[in-house]
């Protein structure tokens, strides 16, 4: 018998629930000087109780093919991906106008 979700009532393996919070998420885009010039790109204000952070972080390092780190519920990607991280957010469904560059 299919595990049954307790908020919406549907069976777990559907996957509704991770579709309807990425529309709610509010994420904060922006990039920081490091050390010798180099620039960094941070995604955060994702909740990692209901988005797996961890594999959203893989996600971008290879789509970009870049390194990066997922620590303290921030994607950190190295170099200046902000336009493209947005871009490739809302090919994962996440909603447009909850994603602000800084």
């Amino acid at each position: 018998m299919p595990e049954i979700d307790p908020i919406t009532g549907l069976p777990k393996e559907l996957g509704v629930w991770e579709s309807i919070t990425k529309e709610t998420q509010t994420i904060n885009i922006r990039r920081v000087k490091k050390k010798f010039g180099k620039i960094s790109t941070i995604v955060e204000g994702i909740n990692k109780k209901e988005i797996n952070i961890k594999e959203l972080g893989k996600k971008l390092k290879s789509k970009f093919a870049c390194g990066g780190t997922v620590k303290d519920n921030k994607i950190e990607l190295q170099g200046d991906h902000a336009n493209q991280v947005k871009e490739e957010l809302i090919k994962l469904g996440f909603n447009p106008s909850s994603i602000m560059i800084r």
